[in-house]
């Protein structure tokens, strides 16, 4: 499909998140011209633990991004589990397909990485510039470009028209919003609250996971609701946070901050979590899990990461996944927009929803389930008391939850998760 004198470019690409880079990457490196929108300037914040699992990481080396330690990438070797009065420690599983280490890096600086690198393959990065709307055929209905706002000037709208426009622009999904692609209320979602310590434990080589939160000493007071976590980012500061999940569309009404706060009081003295320790405000965030918002493509316009719902429900992680759809669809556009005709263009990119879902759309599926479970308190006690000292099952979890199972040719507790995703529903 050739490139009309009336458009901008062959694709826009609304929000430079990780998965928004990604695509913009991907299709620049293809030799399609695309234009790259982000309403902030960089560096800019997000609310996220910072960690990257071994799946995420096998995104980012698949793009080619440098990630030497200088940069402030921090390797870790697994993730340290705490809860039932247990503590283990779960090495990144050893695969074919997934390194065996995870990595940290503030969000500050890895989106901020990845824009660059896209930019860099070739797309035309445009910061501080607002998608405000999207632009509509009148006739079909199908979307031809978006409205910009450049800065703060509500005054200074102007138009970007392209033949397919990427949603990536997070849980607000602006662009898909105004087509009417809205939330699945029965799909889970989580809550996260976060901010930063200096502290001693910042070149901690695991990822910690507390899988238990107490008011008080541990094992002597109420157990509160959620998990919390404690990432190390090997340049003085550790990412503190925790989250909680709800198996519907409508989160706890918890507050969430006051949860923290208490939590961080009954911290351990050592680990120096302490006011005058804090390095930023402690921010919260909606985690969209599952596939939450569908159809993944309507109109020409494709939803990548957030927008999607593409945050895992086992572990309230959306990085790797957002790299992953922002590869698949870059790839179903670069077929799209070689086709001669009409006909064989919206045919190409109708089989983007699938393509997701085929990926991880049983193991999305398999999850819903999984925080069906985990969203009582009282159950998620039993499982960790009881769990956690079985190292087979633990292995097997362990898997499960970071999505470090091999798809093809894996060990006996591969075969058996392979085929627990295909037992139920496609997302």
């Amino acid at each position: 499909m050739s490139l009309s004198a009336s458009y901008d470019a062959d694709v826009i690409v609304v929000g430079a998140g990780p998965g928004g880079s990604a695509t913009a990457h991907y299709l620049a490196q293809t030799g399609h011209s695309v234009i790259l929108l982000e309403k902030s300037t960089f560096p800019r914040d997000k609310i996220c633990g910072d960690g990257l699992t071994p799946h995420a990481v096998s995104e980012l080396i698949r793009m080619g991004v440098p990630m030497p330690a200088e940069d402030g990438w921090m390797r870790n070797k697994g993730l340290r589990v705490i809860g039932g009065g247990h503590e283990i420690h779960l090495p990144w599983p050893d695969t074919e397909t997934f390194p065996n280490y995870g990595m940290a890096k503030a969000r500050t600086s890895l989106d901020e990485t990845l824009a660059l690198f896209a930019q860099a393959s070739g797309a035309d990065l445009r910061t501080g510039v607002t998608a405000v709307g999207p632009i509509l055929n009148e006739r079909s209905g199908r979307i031809e470009g978006v409205t910009v706002r450049e800065g703060r000037d509500r005054e200074n709208i102007t138009e970007l028209r392209a033949p397919i426009v990427v949603e990536s622009g997070g849980v607000s999904a602006r662009i898909a919003t105004a087509m009417g692609i809205t939330p699945i209320e029965n799909r889970p979602m989580g809550v996260a609250v976060r901010t930063y310590f200096r502290s001693p434990r910042h070149d901690d080589e695991w990822m910690e996971s507390q899988l238990e939160l107490w008011d008080g000493p541990r094992e002597n007071s109420n157990l509160l609701p959620g998990y919390g976590w404690i990432f190390p980012l090997g340049n003085g500061l550790v990412n503190v946070g925790l989250g909680s999940v709800s198996s519907t569309a409508h989160a706890t009404k918890l507050d969430y901050k006051d949860l923290f706060r208490t939590w961080m009081r009954n911290a351990p003295a050592d680990w120096e979590f302490t006011e005058e320790n804090q390095v930023g405000k402690l921010r919260s965030a909606a985690l969209p899990m599952a596939l939450n918002r569908q159809p993944l493509y309507h109109n020409g316009l494709l939803l990548v990461g957030d927008a999607g719902g593409m945050t895992s429900p086992f572990n309230g992680e959306g990085i790797g996944y957002a790299l992953m759809a922002g590869r698949i669809a870059a790839d179903v556009m670069s077929q799209a927009l070689a086709r001669t005709s009409g006909y064989g263009h919206v045919k190409a990119l109708r089989s983007y929803p699938e393509a997701i879902k085929a990926e991880i759309g049983g193991y999305y599926s398999l999850g819903r389930v999984f925080v069906k479970l985990i969203e009582n308190p009282q159950i998620m006690r039993v499982c960790t008391k009881y769990g956690l000292p079985r190292p087979q099952l633990m292995k097997l979890v362990h898997k499960l939850l970071s999505d470090g199972y091999e798809r093809r040719d894996g060990d006996v507790t591969d075969r058996l998760l392979v085929a627990l995703t295909k037992m139920v529903p496609a997302a």
